[in-house]
């Protein structure tokens, strides 16, 4: 051990017949073998914290003298967690670790270089001859000096308490390649993790070309002997003629028909009245796809759910906003139960079925966004219907579901910006929904571009959960 700080020590540690002993300034000895937490290299020894360093907190500043930008002839105000502002004096000149004392920053570490002003809430932290400043700061994080805190309601350090913990001490010279190792080691992980994040936003932007190519017809090849947009028209209109004559839907008084003219511009007829509608065209598609609104390509009205009435337990499940997660698709775990005696308000349409669209129609942060039911997610294998914050959708026979979910997912950033209402109560109305244009190719062409979607997704989430690793 290097004698430049061995003497210094107020109370010396050693090691005698492979034990440790803790020697005082009245000359009694103790042993401590059963508080020494691990067995240390040859050449190293254990020690106090107050045996390497010298804690002491700061002094108090009143708020109205700590400014938030920086003065000319100001200096930096440390508190516990780092500068907190700048004020006209300095009370410490020079490099050193800082050590919070008080509330959530118990323990938490900072580095002040060069003239500065520490609060009582920074406890500043100057080591004796001998000990590498680099070692020493890592090692202070190393012993997580929160766990030291004492009180509940605003938990403290007490600085007597800390110098008394115990530090495994190397040579000076070993205290130096530690430190400059773990230096080289934290700027190497810092890139790693840059290169995650990096990652991690690639594999976001790919998703998203990735469906925005989906809906423009430009993911797959298109077939050279592709069914033409007027068969698909034609199923369509004849499955909504069979479910109109089956009271499932209503007939639209108002109903919609989209076609492109010889001028190549796309024009709308509604109740016998022609108009041009080029400017609700967001993008070109290919001459075997067609525009139609929303509505006219579903099996059942598009509307959300209703307000529910929650029990501890029953046989059916609510689906709920946060059942749509953000980053974990459709968790059905998070459902509540719905009270059976209220059964006699949701029709049959009214379950959920496998394939749903569902939309986030309200809420901050949540609404427009959009995810797909599917019966495997119900784990608990019951009957679920939609509460009142959230959209269904539900394509007809001639609309793959994936399909009709990648085509919402593209928009979800658009759908988001169409709340109505005010900043903390926009709601995504249905009416906006239904008039909403979607881009439909054939039924074997939904399919096709669904599976590529699928595939390259799968490949993209592979990558993705060795990120996590």
């Amino acid at each position: 051990m290097d004698s430049t700080f061995y003497f210094q020590w107020q109370y010396l540690i050693t090691h005698i017949n492979n034990l440790h002993y803790e020697k005082f300034q009245d000359g009694t000895v103790k042993c401590i073998e059963d508080e020494i937490p691990f067995e240390v290299p040859e050449g190293w020894c254990w020690c106090r914290l107050r045996d390497i360093c010298m804690m002491l907190a700061g002094k108090s500043k009143p708020a109205d003298q700590i400014k938030s930008e920086y003065f000319e002839g100001s200096y930096p105000c440390f508190g516990g967690n780092g500068i907190r502002g700048y004020v006209d004096e300095y009370n410490q000149d020079g490099t050193f670790s800082i050590v919070g004392r008080q509330g959530a920053l118990c323990g938490n570490i900072n580095v002040a270089t060069g003239k500065f002003y520490a609060t009582e809430h920074a406890v500043v932290t100057t080591l004796f001859v001998g000990i590498d400043f680099k070692w020493s700061n890592y090692i202070l994080e190393a012993l997580r000096l929160n766990k030291y805190a004492t009180g509940a309601a605003q938990p403290g350090l007490s600085v007597a308490n800390i110098l008394n913990v115990f530090v495994p001490i190397p040579p000076t010279q070993e205290q130096d390649r530690i430190g400059n190792n773990i230096d080289k080691s934290l700027k190497i992980i810092e890139v790693i993790e840059q290169e995650k994040t990096d990652l991690q936003k690639n594999i976001i932007t790919a998703k998203s070309k990735i469906l925005d190519l989906a809906i423009r017809g430009k993911l797959v090849p298109q077939a050279p002997n592709g069914e033409p947009a007027s068969v698909l028209l034609e199923r369509i209109r004849a499955e909504k003629e069979k479910l109109i004559l089956q009271g499932k839907i209503k007939r639209d008084k108002k109903e919609s028909v989209i076609f492109k003219g010889d001028d190549n511009s796309y024009y709308e007829k509604v109740d016998n009245e022609v108009s041009c509608i080029d400017e609700e065209i967001l993008y070109d598609i290919p001459d075997t796809w067609t525009w139609m609104r929303l509505e006219n390509c579903c099996a059942k009205e598009i509307r959300r759910g209703k307000s529910p009435k929650y029990i501890e337990k029953s046989n059916v499940l609510v689906f709920a906003q946060k059942c749509n997660t953000k980053n974990n698709g459709i968790d059905i775990s998070l459902a509540q139960y719905l009270d059976e005696d209220t059964l006699k308000r949701y029709p049959a349409d009214e379950y959920m079925q496998n394939g749903d669209v569902v939309i986030n129609s309200t809420g901050t942060g949540t609404l427009g966004r959009v995810g797909l039911y599917m019966a495997y997610d119900d784990n608990k294998k019951l009957s679920i219907v939609p509460d009142s914050h959230v959209t269904v959708i539900r394509g007809g026979s001639c609309i793959h579901p994936f399909f009709l979910y990648a085509f919402m997912k593209a928009h979800q950033s658009n759908l988001e910006k169409m709340g109505e209402g005010s900043t903390n109560q926009k709601e995504l109305k249905p009416l906006t929904l239904r008039a909403m244009l979607i881009a439909l190719p054939s039924l074997s062409e939904q399919k096709r571009i669904s599976i590529a979607i699928s595939t390259a997704f799968e490949q993209l989430s592979v990558i993705e959960s060795q990120l996590s690793v």
